[in-house]
């Protein structure tokens, strides 16, 4: 229960603003003026004792209590909608969600997924493929519910550490042993297994992690192998474009769908000790809406129907 004097309409306006990432910005997309809309959130402060956003000159940002209150907030919404929905034959609402994933095909393929059966004629959803330390601070900051990410014995110290600092927790999916991406015309894709001698004549091809370029926040695996070819690139498309273009590979889970990749690109076994736990993070001060937790089914299915065995 609420506080009495909690409006439902203040909440939708810390949903929106979160969503917009500006006062000012939400203020123009709720059709009040910024005046108002901040004082109501300074009166909603005063009123819960905490203070949500953080404000600075950079603009606001939600604090520690923030992502909780948020979490709860979008819950109520969810629940007063529904409740609508049942009594007055309202349509259902605009549906949201926010993922933050390194470049993982099944990742995409369970968003498809989730998309296809959203039942509902109005939906934001948002997928962001990108850099290891972004996911994280996705997550930490609630621009994202969930972040998909990986941890083995080389990055996992340093990773724990990160995500306990966050207040993030990392659940497993499934545990994979490393494969190189290779074009189906290529000659390694003959093979059983490959080495790094048989590797070494081909271009490598990873992607780039910006300001958090350390062995790391990689998502290959074995990052600290040296290679006389290397190319860097920012998205999963131009990466299987150059595989299939320069004859080039990358190390990965061996996880690749032809659903969304067709079949010229295979996984091949990399002779090398090591594994990976592939899994996602999540906020610890804040409770998953009901989209978050349909996303992670969808993840789940997904995962299994590719051969790997779920972590429980």
């Amino acid at each position: 229960m609420y506080p009495v004097g909690m409006t439902l309409q203040q909440l939708k306006y810390i949903i929106k603003i979160v969503e917009s990432r500006s006062i000012t910005e939400a203020a123009r997309a709720v059709y009040v003026s910024q005046p108002a809309l901040s004082n109501s959130v300074h009166e909603l402060e005063a009123e819960l004792g905490i203070e949500i956003f953080s404000r600075s000159s950079k603009g606001i940002s939600l604090t520690p209590e923030g992502v909780e209150f948020l979490s709860y907030a979008r819950q109520v919404v969810e629940q007063a909608d529904l409740l609508e929905q049942r009594y007055t034959h309202k349509k259902p609402s605009r549906q949201l969600c926010a993922v933050s994933t390194q470049h993982y095909a099944f990742a995409v393929n369970a968003f498809c997924n989730l998309i296809k059966q959203t039942d509902s004629d109005e939906y934001e959803y948002t997928l962001r493929e990108t850099r290891t330390y972004e996911i994280i601070d996705d997550v930490r900051n609630m621009k994202s519910e969930l972040g998909i990410i990986y941890l083995n014995d080389f990055n996992g110290k340093v990773l724990r550490k990160l995500l306990k600092e966050s207040n993030l927790e990392f659940i497993p999916l499934f545990t994979a042993v490393p494969h190189v991406f290779v074009s189906a015309s290529c000659e390694l894709a003959k093979k059983k297994s490959v080495t790094f001698d048989d590797l070494e004549p081909y271009p490598y091809l990873s992607f780039e992690q910006g300001d958090f370029n350390s062995f790391y926040f990689s998502e290959e695996m074995q990052s600290t192998v040296s290679h006389k070819k290397s190319v860097h690139v920012s998205d999963r498309g131009t990466l299987f474009n150059l595989i299939i273009g320069i004859n080039g590979y990358t190390i990965s889970s061996g996880v690749v769908t032809s659903d969304l990749n067709g079949t010229q690109i295979v996984a091949v076994p990399l002779e090398a000790e090591d594994s990976m736990t592939v899994g996602y993070i999540t906020n610890g001060r804040a409770v998953l809406s009901q989209c978050a937790q349909s996303y992670i089914a969808e993840l789940r299915k997904c995962i299994s129907e590719y051969g790997c065995t779920l972590l429980s």
